[in-house]
């Protein structure tokens, strides 16, 4: 992820929002989101980095919503590539080789990657393959965030024998969004362009609100009382809950007001089971809190020490 980038003039967006770009070929991720930010004046961050020459959807996340980049960046992730094969290989051996490629697979990083080059596994859940012409085929891969296609590309033409190499790659999906989601770059500034002149209803139809992204987290409800107090840090009590779905100790939950916005990402500290026989006690800590303090009314008060005792 990089780090927010940040500006000094007047925002065109809220505290925090996500905006799906269609990355193209030629500019990082990078400077693709340094764009976005020059184009909305607010801080932005990006998630999953693409290289210059990889297309696809390229989650930016602007102001406070940059503090879910950890949740964002573990996502499952799929792409379409292009493959070259080195020599001739019929229908049914690569159909084979990307069988015995699925499942959990060791890989090292290419050389060419920004990150060290450490042994690591991960997960290949499906590879397709979608048409065949010669020694091009274009797969559909689903996988871990961060599998290097490049390296499985180099495995399957290994696997097969005659060698292989990525041609092109494309990102379609990126957890619960996809490609058919992103918004080119000149989308992106024509809507800012017709905000400027008064017309923002192009702008809030791009700009995504945080919620989208904790959608398949189980979720706490909580009194409007307790909010801001988690703005700042606090723990999560079980006065201040209202409801909740299943979920498990040491699982992130979504912290959410009654109106469903998002208040922050939060450690579970006991099972959800365990709600019903408690009275007090903390339930929650709070990791990423993407509200802003003094949202919601202060609902709870400063612990104040006595006056020193004169001796």
């Amino acid at each position: 992820m990089t780090e927010p980038h940040e500006t000094s003039s007047s925002p065109l967006v809220s505290e925090a929002g996500l905006v799906l770009i269609d990355k193209p070929r030629g500019p990082s991720s990078h400077q693709v989101a340094a764009w976005v930010r020059d184009m909305l004046h607010v801080p932005v961050g990006h998630s999953g980095t693409l290289d210059p020459m990889v297309s696809g959807l390229l989650v930016i996340m602007l102001g406070r919503a940059a503090k879910l980049a950890p949740l964002l960046l573990q996502s499952d992730k799929e792409y379409v590539c292009t493959l070259r094969l080195h020599g001739e290989v019929s229908d049914e051996a690569l159909a084979q080789a990307c069988r015995e490629l699925t499942g959990r697979i060791y890989q090292r990083p290419p050389r060419r990657s920004a990150v060290k080059r450490n042994l690591r596994i991960r997960s290949i859940h499906h590879i397709e393959i979608l048409e065949r012409d010669g020694r091009l085929a274009l797969l559909r891969v689903e996988c871990d965030a961060g599998t290097y296609i490049r390296s499985l590309c180099h495995h399957l033409g290994f696997l097969l024998g005659c060698g292989g190499h990525l041609e092109e790659l494309r990102r379609t999906r990126s957890g619960s969004f996809t490609e058919r989601d992103t918004h080119s770059l000149y989308e992106l500034q024509e809507a800012v362009e017709e905000a400027a002149a008064g017309n923002t209803s192009l702008l809030q139809r791009l700009i995504l609100s945080p919620e989208v992204a904790v959608s398949d987290l189980p979720s706490i409800t909580i009194r409007s009382t307790a909010v801001d107090a988690l703005c700042h840090g606090a723990m999560l009590a079980v006065p201040g809950i209202l409801s909740s779905h299943h979920f498990s100790r040491g699982e992130t939950v979504a912290i959410c007001t009654e109106q469903g916005e998002l208040v922050c990402l939060a450690t579970a500290l006991v099972d959800s089971s365990s709600l019903p026989s408690m009275t007090s006690g903390f339930v929650a800590a709070p990791r990423a809190v993407v509200m802003k303090e003094g949202t919601y009314q202060r609902g709870w008060r400063k612990r104040t020490m006595p006056p020193t005792q004169q001796g």
